[in-house]
């Protein structure tokens, strides 16, 4: 039993030794975004719509 045990110990220190490694590069994303007045206004008056509608939202 106890040999069969140990074999099986061994096994399985084997197959975590041979875990795949990924690594993957991300470079970051740069977003240039100019707003003007009336998309903020607009964007305004949706959230405070929202908040209205759902006032227990935050």
């Amino acid at each position: 039993m106890i040999p069969r045990l140990s074999l099986v110990a061994a096994g399985l220190v084997a197959l975590s030794a041979c875990a795949p490694t990924i690594h993957v590069k991300v470079d970051p994303i740069t977003i240039n975004a100019k707003l003007d007045a009336d998309v903020r206004i607009r964007l305004d008056k949706e959230v405070q719509t929202l908040i209205q509608q759902n006032p227990n939202l935050f």
